[in-house]
């Protein structure tokens, strides 16, 4: 009797840990799983201290010594409560005013906290509706904007107006150029806080797109600003305002036509000088200028970079000294890759800071400048690591030891640095580390959060392109894989520049959704192709005046290399991708109707010269410069060569890739009596989000699961 109950026991524990390993994701899951991500941990060093702070528990703030890992609680929610008379679940998201002054935002108010005395240094309350809030803590002034004007406020809430433009067309302070070229912001304040610089953007000869409201009785239109290739364009100037004065002075930019791009905006230390990266509509000339800030007159032009593709700035200059004598500039232009190279404050180029054959990012200078900290892919491709490089020797050190792709956060004075990082079956690490390498210390291993979810195997592997370069590809299999049986592919592409989708991290950056379709029987196929980032200049130009062919190229060849092996239904292969992969899953199913049986497109790039110049001059030229890529790359020149089956997917007032595309995609494949179904979200932009992304998965997953 004890036996058979033991048994009974045993098979019913056997079959909860089954259970308990082999769940499967839900559509909520793959749409919203956070909780699925590897547990992380928000560190950030306490002002210019080598203490690095973090939430413990969700309730505590705790400040760690780098160099011996004494741990201090330095406020509790509750304490926080009490201080700021406010109610918060848990710690609140903050950052450091400096070595013992704790700043946090809630509502539209920002707290600074003295965590020595717990005690309310200052409340800064800012006017509800206001965007790109900018501070300069020397001179203690907020600048923002509200609507297409610019103001800044002191602490104590008394506002300025910097501009007051009423033309709805004339828009100041707000990032330009939508994006493009590093741009992120279009507030500049001096380093001794005494000017603000700022874009003026002019839009009067933009024409507009409408995008449709449904929400309003009757419908409305919205209309967007959207320059589309070889069509008039913004026209972009840089104001610079003296705080004492309370004038605004102009940079005298005359390179180019009023089309040109301003771009990285760099502040000399001294405040005296501003210097511009001048791009020229073409984008394939760039002047680095310098100006005098109190006047806006030009001094000089200290070098130039021009290309017979495109020249692409995406960085500032950092200044090495205090004086602003000397000065790190960054750019693939030259040796092929993203290369650190030092100049004086004339331009003459003093020397290549690193000589290798891998883009690079610069982290960080010491203050005596005898030591520089970039990252690079100088290992792999695939991986990201951190150096430290002695500026006199030209020697460099590999900092980060393990496997992966490392992202770090290095101290005030470069003495430690915070490394998380993750690989292929290491969900994340995050240690503390000297810059010398003599001390490191653990602080998180974050556990599978998948653990308990029916296992998969991820491969992370080369086949090599036509011209001999790496092609590095993931493979998603299911949990019960069998080599003996044939199972149905889906194809994932993005394949535009700025894109990485295979990378050594966890789970080699494979999605939850490739996840989903591998535990219900598919095998998921996903390869980075000529044009995408981090292989260096050539690599990525190559697709320049004719964007999807060589990257159709490489794609395919990676799906001749799957179908190669026996377990793969060459009979049942489908494609999807979003935005330009939304481009290359058009592509790939009109132009190879052999190869692809079902397509599911979100977003799609269909014409090039529906895009915006920005983006799309670069890679294409204009319609009238380059007739011949604009007609070859047309997808609606191919949409009466539709043979599989193709969902396309868009939301209704997406301002990035607007609905032009995909509806005149559609009105091309009705005109050719050609099959398609489309599906509009109604309320969605670019990225379908929210509750309505659970909608959006599962109509893609269901789309195949019905037709391949």
């Amino acid at each position: 009797m004890k036996s058979r109950l033991l048994i009974v026991i045993i098979v019913i524990c056997s079959a909860l840990v089954s259970t308990a390993q082999n769940k499967i994701l839900t559509m909520e899951n793959v749409a919203l799983g956070y909780n699925l991500r590897p547990e992380s941990k928000y560190i950030v060093w306490q002002g210019k201290t080598n203490n690095y702070t973090y939430i413990e528990e969700e309730k505590n703030l705790v400040s760690e010594d780098a160099a011996k890992g004494v741990k201090k609680i330095l406020l509790t929610t509750n304490e926080l409560k009490s201080i700021l008379s406010a109610e918060f679940k848990t710690f609140p998201s903050f950052s450091w005013f400096d070595d013992s002054t704790l700043k946090i935002r809630h509502q539209d108010k920002e707290y600074r906290v003295d965590v020595v005395n717990k005690t309310v240094a200052a409340v800064v309350s800012f006017p509800k509706t206001t965007d790109n809030l900018t501070y300069s803590k020397q001179a203690k002034l907020y600048a923002y904007t509200l609507k297409n004007n610019l103001f800044y406020m002191d602490e104590q809430g008394n506002t300025t107006a910097v501009t007051n433009d009423e033309d709805n067309n004339i828009v100041n302070g707000q990032s330009v150029s939508r994006n493009e070229f590093g741009i992120h912001n279009g507030i500049f304040w001096s380093p001794d806080g005494k000017k603000l610089a700022f874009y003026r953007k002019d839009e009067t000869e933009v024409e507009t797109f409408p995008l449709l409201d449904i929400t309003t009785r009757t419908g409305s239109l919205e209309e967007i600003k959207y320059p589309m290739a070889g069509m008039k364009s913004e026209h972009i100037s840089l104001g610079i305002y003296d705080i004492a004065s309370k004038q605004t002075c102009f940079l005298e930019v005359n390179d180019f036509d009023k089309e040109q791009y301003l771009t990285n905006i760099t502040w000399s230390p001294l405040s005296d000088l501003i210097y511009v990266q001048v791009l020229n509509r073409g984008q394939n000339y760039m002047k680095l200028n310098k100006y005098d800030a109190a006047t806006g007159k030009f001094i000089a032009t200290l070098f130039e970079e021009k290309s017979d593709t495109y020249v692409e700035p995406q960085h500032t200059l950092k200044f090495i000294d205090e004086k602003g004598e000397q000065f790190i500039f960054i750019t693939n232009n030259r040796d092929g890759y993203f290369s650190l190279y030092l100049h004086n404050n004339d331009g003459k180029l003093i020397k290549r800071l690193t000589p290798v054959a891998a883009d690079v990012r610069l982290v960080a200078t010491d203050k005596a400048f005898k030591y520089l900290y970039y990252s690079s892919s100088e290992v792999s491709p695939v991986e990201e690591h951190l150096f430290r490089l002695n500026i006199k020797t030209g020697k460099s050190t590999r900092l980060t030891v393990a496997e992966g792709c490392h992202s770090v956060s290095i101290s005030n004075d470069c003495s430690y640095f915070i490394d998380n990082y993750s690989s292929v079956n290491v969900p994340r690490v995050i240690e503390v580390t000297s810059s010398d390498g003599k001390t490191g210390r653990r602080l998180l291993e974050a556990k599978n959060p998948l653990a308990e979810y029916s296992t998969w195997k991820v491969t992370l592997g080369t086949l090599k392109a036509d011209d001999g370069s790496d092609l590095y590809y993931r493979i998603v299999k299911p949990a019960d894989f069998d080599s003996t049986r044939k199972y149905p592919v889906i194809h994932y592409v993005y394949g535009g520049p700025h894109s990485q989708l295979v990378k050594n991290n966890w789970n080699a950056s494979s999605s939850l959704w490739e996840t989903y379709m591998a535990q219900h029987g598919y095998v998921v196929f996903v390869m980075d192709n000529h044009g995408t980032s981090n292989r260096g200049r050539d690599f990525e130009h190559v697709i320049h005046r004719q964007c999807g062919q060589f990257e159709m190229i490489d794609q395919v060849k990676g799906i001749e290399f799957l179908k190669s092996h026996s377990w793969i239904d060459s009979k049942r292969i489908g494609v999807h991708g979003w935005s330009y992969g939304g481009f290359m899953t058009v592509s790939l199913i009109t132009n190879y109707p052999d190869i692809y049986k079902v397509a599911v497109a979100g977003g799609p790039v269909i014409d090039w010269k529906w895009y915006e110049v920005m983006y799309g001059e670069r890679y294409m030229d204009t319609p009238d410069e380059n007739p011949e890529g604009y007609t070859k790359t047309s997808l609606i020149n191919k949409a009466k060569d539709l043979k599989g089956k193709l969902l396309i997917c868009h939301g209704l007032i997406d301002p990035v890739v607007v609905i032009e595309h995909s509806l005149s995609f559609i009105r091309e494949c009705v005109k050719n009596n050609v099959q398609v179904d489309y599906f509009p979200y109604p309320r969605a932009e670019h990225n379908v989000g929210g509750r309505d992304r659970i909608h959006l998965m599962q109509k893609i997953t269901d789309y195949f699961e019905d037709y391949l």
